[in-house]
């Protein structure tokens, strides 16, 4: 049920212009103008914004209302507003606003059910780097003009007076469409008055050179993330872009994802590239979170992380083609006892890897908080060796188990021994053996078009008053993978 001040602010922002107001007002003023669509408002609130930050996300959290409109053109109506008061300041150095810092991360944030419709991080990307070089140009030109205009008789030039300028924070979205553009903003931004602070750096479908020209343009002081993805990059463009990451010391989290780094036959020449990725990654002070997805290291994991010089809290390692011996090596490791998330998604534990799960499973019992184990071939036998294991990381949010071929029996004997796990908050559960209409041992996965739909409505059902005798309302289990949010290294 929404406040009393909710429902009053809702009242003031349906009439434009707004009169005058407190400054406490504001807050919730901008919250209720963004999550009723209601851009002319926005644009009048930012412009008289009375607080030297605004952070857009804390502001507008993840409201149900979010999924009932647009976001776009209040995110543009935000930033144009930015946009038009620093020129505003350029031409009346005496008219300086309060703000100076807008925050424009986690808008985009992929909630299931509350995305705002076509909100993403690339469309922000996209909106911020034309008000940065909008802003650059016009203030090239202003001052050109200034210069002329400042002019002296004695011919000796003097200097306008200056905008502090605003800074943006905000994560990036960058693919082979929109580097030109975003690398233009980024160096425009450097030494303008509208200058970008990214905190996450996602780049796709990129070049390694490409991609070393953006990092360099970005201010070293707030990059946390830096997601490379969908680029075949392999070995020798990870180890152009890697140097290039060491002047960034907030950097935590490092994900590639399916950049072409395929060590199933090597070679002396890649062992040697090996090694030079490896000791790259060492330098890499800080990092806490990698993320390796569909990299086929088969034995030479501990290649890849005998480097780094503090232990992991996030590790990605789903298809990635794992051996034993790979197993053995992170259970042996300094990362097992620190891990809080890890992710093996797409590995057979048919095949020699069950028991080495299960060690690795032990020494990060302390610490787990989240376990992805989809489409690893697990059947009945196999889960119920796998349950004491379970039971022992007694911190356990999330059980990843989608795309498994398991009974419903089975499924019910889970549910009801992980009652005991106090933080379990979610299970994502596959579709049970006897809702497929054939024989779903000759499927890799979960098939959809093969699943009798009354069949799994009925075993859904039956699994959620299992849930509601047990009085585990905080306990969610799902078959939808949709409904599954990742859990977020910088959530913790």
């Amino acid at each position: 049920m929404d406040s009393l001040a909710f429902l009053c602010a809702r009242h003031v922002v349906a009439h434009h212009p707004l009169p005058a107001l407190p400054s406490g007002l504001y807050p919730i003023l901008f919250q209720v103008a963004f999550l009723d669509g209601r851009p002319l408002v926005l644009r009048d609130l930012v412009a008289t914004w009375p607080f030297s930050e605004l952070h857009s996300q804390k502001l507008v959290g993840h409201h149900k209302l979010l999924r009932d409109h647009s976001c776009k053109d209040c995110v543009q109506a935000v930033i144009q507003a930015v946009v038009e008061q620093l020129k505003r300041e350029l031409e009346e150095p005496g008219c300086h606003s309060s703000l100076r810092m807008l925050d424009m991360t986690g808008l985009s944030d992929s909630v299931p059910g509350r995305t705002p419709a076509g909100l993403n991080t690339s469309f922000i990307t996209g909106v911020l780097a034309k008000a940065c070089v909008e802003v650059s140009k016009y203030q090239q030109e202003f001052q050109w003009c200034g210069f002329k205009r400042h002019k002296g008789h004695s011919g000796a030039a003097t200097a306008a007076p200056q905008s502090p300028g605003v800074d943006i924070h905000a994560d990036l979205c960058i693919d082979v469409w929109s580097d030109k553009l975003q690398c233009d903003a980024l160096q425009a931004g450097a030494a303008g008055l509208l200058r970008l602070k990214c905190r996450e750096f996602q780049a796709g479908y990129i070049p390694a050179s490409r991609i070393v020209t953006l990092l360099e343009s970005l201010d070293p002081s707030s990059l946390r993330r830096v997601n490379l993805c969908f680029s075949s990059l392999g070995l020798t463009g990870l180890s152009v872009i890697l140097p290039h990451l060491f002047r960034f010391p907030e950097l935590r989290s490092l994900k590639l994802w399916y950049c072409d780094v395929d060590l199933r036959h090597p070679t002396p020449d890649m062992a040697k590239r090996i090694r030079c990725v490896s000791r790259q990654l060492g330098m890499l002070s800080s990092l806490r979170e990698l993320n390796l997805r569909s990299s086929p290291l088969s034995g030479n994991l501990c290649h890849i992380l005998c480097d780094l010089q503090a232990p992991l809290e996030s590790l990605e390692l789903a298809f990635c083609s794992l051996l034993p011996t790979d197993l053995a090596f992170l259970s042996q490791s300094f990362h097992a006892p620190a891990l809080k998330i890890l992710d093996l998604s797409g590995h057979n534990f048919s095949q020699g890897l069950l028991e080495p799960l299960r060690l690795l499973l032990e020494k990060t019992s302390a610490s787990l908080l989240y376990l992805d184990l989809m489409g690893c071939f697990m059947t009945d036998s196999h889960l119920d060796m796998l349950i004491p294991t379970f039971l022992r990381c007694s911190r356990l949010r999330f059980l990843g188990l989608y795309h498994n071929p398991l009974s419903m029996a089975a499924l019910k004997d889970l549910l009801q021994k992980t009652l005991e796990l106090p933080d379990l908050q979610l299970v994502m559960y596959p579709h049970p053996k006897e809702c497929y209409r054939g024989d779903p041992s000759r499927f890799g996965w979960d098939f959809k078009e093969d699943v009798d739909e009354e069949l799994l409505a009925a075993a859904a059902a039956e699994i959620s008053q299992l849930l509601e005798n047990s009085g585990r309302t905080n306990l969610v289990w799902t078959y939808k993978p949709n409904a599954h949010i990742a859990l977020d290294y910088f959530s913790f």
